[in-house]
């Protein structure tokens, strides 16, 4: 209790005992105490019932609570007005801390007590005042941890509780409060747990921060609105943990899927296609569908007499050069897709599972490519005492199939379609006009940057439609002038072929042979015009070259 004199004096009594949550910070204050038998008030309520002139102080039991006795407010009537006082468990009032504590805090005036005794301050400064004598000297243990300020004067946290006493304002953490915090993590659990699975990690992050500060802001709105005090610390929780899962399990599953389409698509395109494909997996995808493609096939000439010549380790080790150097130029700069190998024939394609729009293109540089890797290991070959290497090279573009294709024992990522055999075929004619590579007018209308000769309109087997086939040349920069002079005066041949203009024909095909022997395609149309000439075509005559066999 306090000094006999000074109890004597006084018109009232209150306890200035502090109570500091587990964290040790100082959030709410209690208003009334019980010691032995009887209940004192704080300070705070003491003082504002001694500036109200009040009489006693009464419990009011809330609607809910009236069954339990606690009470959820405190009345103190007095000649000078009444106040209700809300409390929660422990007749405890939440603080309303205004400004930052201590002498520069801004909230409350500070007046020094000695200057108070030495007559140095104004009276009309204390006059009508309600005063707190107290301490704010570090080594005089009042300072105290509150959420302002962790060396708040504990004298200051009385001067709240009675400013908010008298103006009625209070931060008060009202009954339903738990609804609202138990209502807020549903919410925004249900919400980040819809969304997050189906976002990009950008978004998931922009939205898991948006959530984060949608949070605080609902309940920073309360607290300066509305005076209430909730609790967000579980919603906060929540949604870092939601978002550190999401992040957590989106890596690991994106890991997955990624590891999984490198085994998938490994076999198939090359490195750094592989890893465009791993950084955005979704997609791609291995089930079938229809896309604009270009395909290619390639096969050995003479392969039956090259086997026959040499030993199986010799073989081995020649055709496995062979399909090296062709898979690195189809994987390589053009980056095609290496569907298989058949015995000696490889067959490739170009704008699956990777999207090129150029795909005609690539196929053609790639077979131009192909050609000179053929040439190079030609050399070589022969200076092994090997049989010389020859290859043809059929491309054709079109709408295909493309997907995991096959049965359930086996199953392999293919193209299928008439385009595709359209293909095959182009590679077997190779051979009849002597030439490294057949490209189908698809390929060539998709591909005007190189330059073409024309070989024929031909009709193969399994087609109605005719079609035109076409040798590439090459990029026009990168061709000898005459090599242009011989193809246009190639294509004024061909035109005299298909007017039955036979004299014209032999006579410019044969100084092209003169020119050119090497050059099978012009002894073809020679012992073709042979055969024109004894058995003509007739009038209704379209050119077209009729194949029977593959």
């Amino acid at each position: 209790a306090n000094l006999a004199r000074l109890q004597a004096a006084a018109r009232g009594a209150g306890s200035f005992t502090v109570i500091s949550d587990d964290d040790g910070m100082v959030r709410s204050s209690s208003l009334l105490q019980q010691i032995g038998d009887g209940y004192y008030p704080s300070l705070a309520l003491a003082t504002a019932a001694v500036y109200l002139d009040a009489g006693k102080l009464t419990p009011d039991f809330g609607e809910y609570d009236a069954d339990s006795g606690a009470a959820d407010a405190i009345r103190v009537v007095g000649t000078r007005g009444k106040r209700r006082i809300p409390v929660g468990l422990g007749l405890l009032t939440a603080v309303q801390f205004r400004g930052t504590g201590g002498p520069q805090g801004g909230a409350f005036r500070y007046v020094s007590a000695a200057d108070v005794l030495a007559g140095r301050v104004d009276p009309r400064v204390l006059k009508g005042a309600i005063v707190l004598v107290g301490t704010t000297a570090p080594g005089l243990q009042d300072l105290r941890a509150t959420p302002v300020n962790k060396e708040y004067p504990g004298v200051e946290v009385h001067a709240n509780v009675i400013k908010s006493i008298l103006d009625q304002h209070y931060k008060t953490h009202p009954d339903y409060a738990s609804g609202i915090e138990f209502a807020q993590v549903i919410v925004v659990g249900l919400a980040l747990s819809l969304l997050l699975p189906a976002l990009a990690p950008l978004a998931a992050v922009l939205t898991s921060g948006f959530a984060f500060a949608a949070v605080v802001g609902l309940n920073w709105y309360a607290y300066r609105a509305l005076d209430w005090t909730t609790d967000m610390f579980i919603c906060l929780l929540l949604v870092a943990v939601l978002f550190v899962l999401n992040l957590a399990w989106g890596w690991f599953f994106e890991h997955r899927k990624g590891r999984a389409l490198v085994s998938r698509f490994g076999e198939y395109v090359a490195p750094e296609l592989v890893a465009q494909m791993a950084e955005n997996p979704e997609a791609y995808t291995m089930e079938g569908e229809s896309r604009e493609l270009s395909v290619m096939f390639v096969d050995v000439r003479g392969f039956t007499t090259i086997s026959e010549g040499l030993s199986p380790k010799a073989l081995r080790e020649y055709i496995n050069l062979y399909l090296t150097a062709m898979s690195e130029d189809i994987r390589g700069s053009h980056q095609g897709t290496l569907d298989k190998y058949i015995g000696d024939a490889v067959m490739a394609f170009w704008g699956a599972p990777v999207a090129f729009a150029d795909h005609a293109s690539r196929a053609v540089a790639t077979s131009l490519l192909m050609q000179a890797s053929a040439a190079r290991l030609n050399e070589d070959f022969q200076r092994r005492g090997w049989p010389p290497l020859a290859i043809g090279i059929g491309i054709n573009s079109g709408l295909m199939h493309v997907g995991d294709m096959g049965s359930a024992i086996r199953r392999a990522y293919t193209v299928m379609g008439d385009a595709v055999n359209l293909g095959s075929r182009l590679e077997g004619i190779t051979k009849v006009y002597g030439v490294g590579i057949a490209v189908g007018e698809a390929t060539r209308l998709a591909a005007p940057e190189f330059v073409y000769r024309e070989l024929d309109l031909v009709r193969v087997k399994g087609k109605n439609e005719p079609v035109a086939i076409f040798e590439p040349l090459g990029k026009p920069a990168d061709l000898d002038p005459a090599v242009l002079d011989e193809l246009a005066a190639w294509d004024g041949a061909l035109a005299k072929v298909r007017a039955q203009d036979w004299d014209g024909a032999q006579g410019a095909i044969a100084a092209l042979h003169a020119a050119h022997p090497q050059r099978a395609l012009y002894t073809l149309y020679l012992e073709r015009i042979a055969h024109w000439r004894a058995d003509p075509p007739g009038a209704g005559w379209d050119g077209v070259t009729t194949f029977e066999t593959k």
